[in-house]
């Protein structure tokens, strides 16, 4: 009877894992139930939440993996994922829910990998961001949709045009050794984006997101910042012009460890076009103002890239799985990247942990901030480093430290009070005021716990 019941039971979970990775397209209802069905299954290590709605009211659904679920862990990095944000470029909306099923089931069987992935960091999931735009080229499905239909928001926008355009501010800011990171938002931003924008703007706000993809489709290739040529206001958007971030062979291996652990990519032949190792600077292919990727570059310490999946936007159901499998790993591999480089804590004398504290590397212009704990996260290349941390009313620290190829080291910070600068600053003159004050604007507490691309 026992060995009956076994047999029994060892069916159903074969039944159970058949239907959960079937590989078929989900419409709204369909995505959220999949969801559901993940979070019920790993109850102990998932979460979902929203960040808010669609201009229709469909909720923007969050699938959160971690051994403490709504925790934030210090020194245990946040990552993300989002896809569908192009309602027409369904593949990675479908291969984000596969990959939630995936690690879900490979937690559940003991899988070594997956469980030190999900036990070490803190990872984000949303299949859609767009998902009006979606029901719109579901409609109309696989064999008639347009190129696009369904690609906007439901007011027709497109969302990868419509966050604030910060680069122009960092190109202006470079030519007066302004800031370099953290950007602060014009005042009337809200008033200029959509319910989507908003809502992912204030999630990444919201938690100190250190690395993400945003997952497109119409080319294969994977694509890093900057996505906005500096001359692009003087000239076609199409001007193609090689423009980096202070961080350029950083976001190259990135790239390139997505492409290369992908099936085909790497091979630079694709859809027509050929990229060499599969990657491409954003505005070398061709210069994209208000995009995603640059946003989460210059307004929080968040490294994203934005990777082409497929050339067919819309693949019918029978590619899904041959997708899925060229896939797999680079979705992996590329979230492993986030433990690299350097971590550590910034605390004052009784080891009280700094919010805010400004962690600069010399030789790269782009600063990175602490948390709300006053954990640090700066993703580097290996070799050898000097890193300063400051914070106001403190004296600031340099360190030298060396980094390897295997996993990110740890460096902490303990900060003295500056007894003998703060009643300077109480007597500085105006000028030096306002200075303070544009340091405050500029470095925001946004850490707290954010074809055509």
């Amino acid at each position: 009877m026992a060995k009956w019941l076994r047999s029994l039971v060892g069916a159903l979970l074969l039944l159970e894992v058949a239907a959960a990775l079937s590989f078929l397209h989900h419409r709204y209802e369909e995505m959220v139930q999949a969801l559901f069905r993940v979070q019920s299954q790993c109850p102990y290590v998932t979460r979902i939440y929203s960040i808010g709605r669609s201009v229709e009211g469909r909720h923007l659904y969050v699938l959160e993996f971690s051994d403490y679920p709504g925790i934030h862990e210090p020194l245990e990095p946040e990552f993300k994922y989002v896809g569908n944000m192009h309602g027409n470029e369904v593949l990675g909306r479908e291969l984000l829910l596969q990959l939630s099923e995936f690690l879900c089931e490979e937690y559940r069987r003991g899988n070594n990998r997956i469980t030190h992935l999900i036990h070490n960091t803190r990872i984000h999931i949303m299949p859609s961001m767009n998902p009006d735009g979606y029901e719109v080229a579901a409609k109309q499905g696989p064999d008639s949709n347009g190129y696009l239909t369904g690609r906007n928001n439901a007011n027709g926008v497109d969302l990868n045009r419509n966050f604030p355009d910060l680069n122009t501010f960092m190109y202006y800011s470079r030519e007066i050794s302004g800031p370099n990171h953290h950007i602060p938002l014009p005042d009337n931003w809200k008033s200029q984006v959509e319910p989507e924008t908003l809502a992912v703007i204030q999630w990444i706000g919201s938690y100190n997101f250190v690395l993400s993809a945003n997952l497109h489709g119409g080319a294969v290739v994977a694509n890093y910042p900057y996505d906005k040529s500096r001359d692009q206001q003087f000239r076609s958007h199409r001007r193609t012009v090689n423009t980096p971030t202070p961080d350029d062979k950083l976001f190259q291996k990135l790239a390139k460890t997505y492409s290369y652990a992908h099936s085909w990519m790497h091979r630079g032949w694709n859809c027509g076009d050929y990229f060499a190792d599969g990657i491409t600077n954003g505005a070398s292919w061709y210069s994209l103002s208000k995009g995603m990727q640059d946003f989460n570059y210059l307004y929080t310490n968040c490294f994203e890239i934005t990777l082409e999946l497929s050339c067919n936007k819309f693949p019918p159901e029978e590619d899904l799985e041959r997708q899925w499998m060229a896939n797999r790993e680079a979705l992996v591999a590329f979230i492993e990247e986030v433990h690299q480089g350097i971590k550590g804590m910034v605390s004052d004398e009784n080891n009280n942990g700094i919010a805010g504290a400004v962690i600069s590397v010399q030789g790269i212009s782009h600063d990175i901030t602490s948390g709300d704990m006053g954990d640090y996260f700066r993703l580097l290349l290996p070799g050898t480093y000097t890193l300063t941390a400051s914070a106001e009313g403190y004296q600031p620290q340099t360190i030298t430290t060396t980094v390897g190829p295997a996993a990110p080291s740890l460096v902490n910070f303990q900060l003295k009070q500056d007894v003998v600068r703060k009643p300077l600053e109480r007597k500085a003159s105006g000028a030096r005021t306002s200075s303070k004050a544009l340091q405050k604007k500029v470095v925001p507490r946004a850490t707290r716990q954010g074809t055509q691309r």
